[in-house]
């Protein structure tokens, strides 16, 4: 019996060769009748490849050799003549997954941490070790249709029902070890017992599928079947990306290459589109994209003087229990206020039904959802709020109400305590114009639905401190935002038909947009009726052309939207190009398969996008003008905004 206990948790080249020479042990050694690999590292199995080592190759070949030796690797493993158990405990991801699937059995513990997923689709990549030949054989082809396209978590549970995991292990509680470390050392026992029971054949690890399986299967065999999926999954892919993302139609074709032309060709047409993708300017995009969450994951500014631990929320609305929800999902004690007992009421019923929304998933228990509860206090007054460490205000967006909430607070917080605004329309600046302690003052702009969009705007002034910027992000990043921290600038819109005017003109452009590039948010939810009346009567009136062609209505969206971004970074209001990119792709819509605005004027280059703006600021006046940003990366063509 030989145990690997890896310490990396990505698939990298060192991870390999120190894979194959003991592997080449294990298979040389007639002592060892099996083996179990298990990772000591806590929360996680393999969570992938090592992006750096793929972003590294220059050309699609290189990468297509990164996916042969992958596919050789893997292969060798499923062919063992001796059995390999592999240990699950936390992230199996990507290359992890595939390195698991190609094990004579899997064991994983019954944990949240414990999921299993291809999130390389959401990379612009496809699983290139062999998981688009083996995930089909193993789960059945709609089934890992569902997993590669998708790339969504999957929990032990579904693993195991689906095919995934042939056992599960059942989490240990406290002893003289951490319950994780008791439980790691429990996998590993069951695990080892198992491959030993596999090498003396006591035990099989043949699976037993159940009806609906066999006839799924049995249904697949049919081509006529298979190429009716096929056809269904790649009409929804096309609905779904509009053709914008290559990826998903790459990994239908790899999985039709081996199922109707045999093992090698899949193989093949596997490695030649892993590589293919990586040099897509939508991969390069989204890989781009992935880098920004890890670094809005982290607090820049450091760890905060004092830890929040219990947090007060004003306003029981759709936003202020939406904000309290994820608070006390992650276990902060959290106050819900309102002035009116039938608004908190709602409040605390919606913070409810999101959580047990989350129970009839079967992703929380009812006991774990009434804990999570216990963490929230509704109440009409300000009892308490003496312990709060922050207090978020989500009340109406009138400025002297803001005011008066803020006076009141004030009045009964301690001093260390931070003073939040999720306010979207005024400015931070304003708000903390009557504060005793304007350094205390920040904003946190959450967006709707708040337990389901990702990104968390924060907002400092020039009198706000470090230490509250930090306890900002740091209650952002535990509620399990992406953080991006913008500084305020007073801007002013003049009322009247100019503005109305551009506003018309970026509804008419969004609708159209929606058609042409598929828009991640649109124009905030517009009422889509209200929209197409408005667009049909601009036609009527021939407001603006029709002859416009797509091209120049995706390029009259993205210059504006760009020069705006640049004019952002220039003036101080962002700190760097990753957070704009991150802000402008998870709060505004920006097409994904962009990369953000920064990334799309490296890709497409500061010089051409200066010229395209030029060319409408002759036909749409002053509102296309370059900003200087733009204009000094357009006269250096070295210079790039990530490099």
């Amino acid at each position: 019996m030989v145990i690997w206990c890896f310490q990396v948790n990505t698939l990298s080249k060192q991870l390999s060769s120190e894979f194959t020479d003991i592997m080449n042990e294990i298979w040389a050694n007639e002592a060892v009748k099996s083996a179990v690999l298990i990772s000591s590292k806590p929360g996680s199995f393999i969570a992938g490849a090592d992006l750096d080592m793929i972003e590294a190759c220059k050309t699609s070949q290189e990468v297509s050799q990164l996916s042969q030796e992958g596919q050789k690797m893997l292969e060798k493993i499923e062919q063992s003549p001796k059995p390999i158990v592999a240990a699950i405990s936390g992230s199996c991801l990507g290359g992890g997954l595939e390195l698991a699937i190609a094990c004579h059995y899997r064991i994983a513990t019954k944990e949240k941490k414990t999921v299993l997923a291809t999130p390389e689709v959401l990379l612009g990549l496809l699983p290139g070790a062999g998981g688009t030949q083996r995930l089909p054989k193993m789960v059945g082809l709609p089934a890992a249709f569902d997993v590669m396209l998708t790339g969504r978590n999957i929990r032990a549970d579904r693993a195991k029902k689906m095919g995934l995991v042939d056992q599960l292990v059942d989490p240990l509680g406290p002893g003289v070890k951490s319950p994780e470390a008791r439980t790691i050392e429990y996998l590993e026992e069951v695990a080892i017992n198992f491959a030993r029971g596999l090498a003396n054949k006591t035990v099989s690890a043949k699976r037993s599928k159940g009806l609906m399986q066999k006839l799924t299967d049995y249904a697949m065999a049919v081509p006529f079947v298979r190429q009716q999926v096929y056809k269904t999954v790649e009409n929804k892919v096309q609905k779904q990306t509009k053709g914008l993302y290559p990826a998903p139609l790459k990994i239908i074709e790899t999985v039709k290459a081996g199922l109707d032309q045999g093992r090698d060709a899949g193989y093949l047409a596997e490695s030649q589109n892993f590589g293919q993708l990586a040099v897509t300017k939508e991969s390069k995009a989204l890989l781009g994209l992935y880098r920004g969450q890890v670094y809005c994951k982290k607090n820049k500014f450091g760890t905060p003087q004092r830890e929040v631990k219990t947090l007060a929320v004003l306003g029981a609305g759709l936003m202020g229990a939406g904000i309290a929800q994820v608070s006390v999902d992650k276990g902060l004690k959290t106050i819900l206020k309102d002035t009116a007992q039938q608004g908190l009421d709602r409040g605390q019923q919606q913070v409810f039904k999101g959580l047990n929304s989350k129970v009839k998933k079967k992703s929380l228990t009812s006991f774990e959802r009434d804990s999570i509860l216990s963490n929230l206090t509704g109440q009409l007054d300000y009892k308490g709020f003496e312990k709060a460490d922050m207090v978020i205000e989500a009340v109406f967006e009138d400025i002297n109400i803001k005011h008066r909430v803020l006076k009141e607070v004030e009045a009964v917080i301690p001093a260390h305590c931070v003073f939040a605004s999720n306010t979207s329309a005024l400015p931070i600046s304003q708000i903390a114009a009557v504060s005793k302690r304007p350094e205390k003052v920040i904003g946190m702009h959450y967006f709707s639905p708040v337990d389901r969009m990702q990104l968390l705007e924060i907002i400092t002034t020039d009198k706000t401190s470090q230490d509250t910027a930090a306890s900002a992000v740091a209650v952002g990043l535990k509620q399990g935002k992406v953080v991006i921290v913008v500084k305020v600038r007073e801007r002013s819109t003049k009322p009247g038909w100019d503005y109305t005017q551009k506003a018309v003109t970026f509804l008419f452009l969004d609708l159209r947009s929606r058609r042409i590039w598929g828009c991640v948010r649109g124009g905030r939810n517009t009422d889509t009726s209200v929209g197409e009346e408005l667009y049909q009567e601009m036609e009527k009136t021939k407001l603006f052309p029709c002859s416009c062609t797509e091209e120049d209505i995706q390029m009259r969206l993205v210059t504006r939207f760009v020069n705006e971004a640049a004019m952002c970074l220039q003036e101080g209001i962002l700190s760097s190009p990753v957070e704009g990119d991150i802000g402008a792709v998870f709060g505004l819509g920006f097409p994904p398969c962009l990369g953000g605005p920064f990334r799309y004027v490296d890709s497409y280059g500061a010089k051409q996008l200066v010229d395209k703006l030029r060319k409408y600021e002759a036909v749409y006046g002053s509102q296309f003008t370059p900003c200087q940003l733009l204009l000094d990366y357009a006269n250096n063509p070295s210079k790039k905004f990530h490099q």
